[in-house]
């Protein structure tokens, strides 16, 4: 799996802009970008997913052309294959774990059934060992139980590779070294391939990850290594 991504983009709002300016190239499956909070890893995922458009570059998974400016190339978010995990798991409140992992398998706004499962949900659901949750609400299970549903809500379609937008910032200490160790034996387990945004060095040193750091909307290096001048 390869993923090649060079990316520009102006962001404007009253006096202030925004320059991005992005280019990252990696054959591995864990890849890491790195850097404080308004660098441009957010930017850079919702650019893979087709939430941000750039004004030139391209984005490349695998071979396949999810942008290319140059001929003219933009694939709809749905049809890139792309799972996005939000920060905070965007989970909805008033559907169930099921109902949840289940709501992008069908087009349209009509809710899962209830009571009905997909043969997919179900597998990830155990998958997950969230079986004895799967007819809860996202407020009645933990911090760690709602990584897990939207990491499966992610899965269930069977994208080409997955985006993470800073998945372990919103557990207590204590839960982030598992919950990290897990994402590492999910990858595993399925062979999925990963981009993992994180502004915590002990993220990037548990992931073991292709790291790149990003600061001021550019590639500057990796923590072990000084950033490049020039």
């Amino acid at each position: 799996m390869s993923v090649d991504i060079a990316i520009r983009k102006t962001l404007r709002s009253d006096d202030r802009h925004f320059e991005l300016d992005v280019a990252i190239a990696s054959e591995q499956r864990r890849i890491v970008l790195f850097g404080p909070s308004g660098s441009g890893k957010s930017l850079t995922l919702r650019a893979v997913a087709g939430l941000l458009t750039p004004d030139a570059g391209h984005v490349f998974v695998d071979g396949r052309v999810l942008y290319d400016s140059a001929s003219r190339v933009d694939l709809p978010t749905r049809a890139r294959e792309v799972a996005y995990v939000y920060q905070d798991y965007a989970l909805f409140p008033h559907l169930t774990v099921a109902q949840n992992i289940g709501f992008g398998l069908d087009r349209g706004w009509l809710n899962p059934r209830r009571r009905r499962h997909d043969e997919r949900v179900r597998a990830w659901i155990d998958s997950f060992e969230l079986g004895n949750v799967a007819d809860s609400y996202p407020s009645r299970i933990s911090g760690g139980q709602r990584q897990r549903v939207a990491l499966a809500r992610a899965l269930v379609s069977e994208p080409s590779i997955v985006v993470l937008d800073e998945p372990f910032a919103a557990l207590d200490p204590a839960l982030r070294g598992r919950m990290r160790s897990e994402l590492m034996a999910l990858q595993a387990r399925h062979d999925l391939q990963l981009m993992v945004i994180t502004h915590d060095p002990a993220d990037v040193e548990a992931l073991d990850g292709h790291t790149f750091e990003i600061r001021d909307g550019r590639v500057v290096g990796t923590p072990d290594r000084p950033p490049l001048v020039g």
